[in-house]
């Protein structure tokens, strides 16, 4: 009786660990490419992303935009493969063998771009021409060995260098997407709030595009600089990331080289900030 009552805990500890596994290995995936991005965005502007403080959920949050398009692009393909697949089974057959070559001679070829990355590693789309060419050729050559009923071991084996190369070249697409938001964000800095700091003590901040001025001694008045030409970048709690603007045309962009400040507020500064 007792063994009966236990048997549907047991049917729902399995679907819930058949649940909750692919859902952790999903956020951390999530994370991972959220971060990739987001710490590529920052560093533009040299700034490290983890001085920032953001959570798990913010990262989470922020990997939508380098996954987008790498979602849509490998939905579309594996769609027409397998519709491919379908329709051309009995000439692949026929052409497995040279398919198992076809697809081994990519590999071989990616590896050759791997072992010579001290020499080519620096050119631009070598971080994703590579894995790009291992994903192809191990799956032309999985699947070719797969119509030839291969061991199953090798096919495997050949399908997880997929994921891994696909792994690899979404990092890319990552590092690429926060870069691209950055350099989108520095061309449009007016977009970002406008941020009038009143301080204490002079800053002392060496940049040609930061206005500094000295308030009026008044009775009661403990601010004694006004600092303008800032933009808001990003903001955690207390901690405020502020860039210089430099003015161009109708708005104002972001000066390469120019620094960004950290600044917290408190009793000791005094923050306005303006619409865009």
């Amino acid at each position: 009786m007792a063994q009966s009552q236990g048997v549907p805990w047991e049917r729902w500890l399995s679907v819930g660990g058949s649940i909750v596994a692919p859902v952790t290995a999903i956020s951390a995936l999530l994370f991972y490419f959220g971060y990739v991005s987001t710490r590529e965005e920052y560093l533009f502007f040299g700034l490290d992303v983890d001085t920032i403080g953001l959570t798990t959920q913010d990262f989470v949050m922020r990997s939508g935009q380098p996954l987008l398009v790498p979602l849509i692009v490998l939905t579309l393909v594996g769609a027409a493969a397998v519709l491919a697949g379908r329709r051309l089974r009995p000439w692949l057959l026929q052409h497995a063998r040279r398919g198992a070559a076809v697809g081994a001679g990519l590999l071989l070829l990616g590896l050759v771009l791997l072992l010579a990355y001290p020499a080519w590693g620096q050119e631009t789309y070598y971080p994703l021409g590579t894995p790009l060419l291992f994903a192809l050729g191990a799956t032309v050559t999985a699947y070719s060995l797969g119509l030839q009923q291969a061991p199953v071991p090798a096919r495997v084996a050949l399908w997880v260098v997929v994921a891994a190369a696909v792994f690899w070249a979404n990092a890319t697409v990552a590092q690429w997407s926060g870069a691209g938001l950055a350099r989108e964000q520095a061309a449009h800095l007016h977009e970002l709030a406008q941020v009038v700091v009143d301080t204490q003590e002079r800053l002392y901040v060496r940049s040609p595009d930061i206005g500094e001025s000295v308030l009026p001694a008044e009775e009661g008045q403990k601010f004694r600089y006004r600092y303008r030409g800032l933009r808001l970048l990003i903001q955690n709690g207390d901690r405020m990331f502020l860039v210089p603007c430099r003015p161009a045309g109708s708005g104002c962009v972001w000066r390469q080289g120019s620094p960004t400040l950290l600044l917290r507020q408190g009793e000791a500064t005094r923050v306005q900030f303006l619409a865009p």
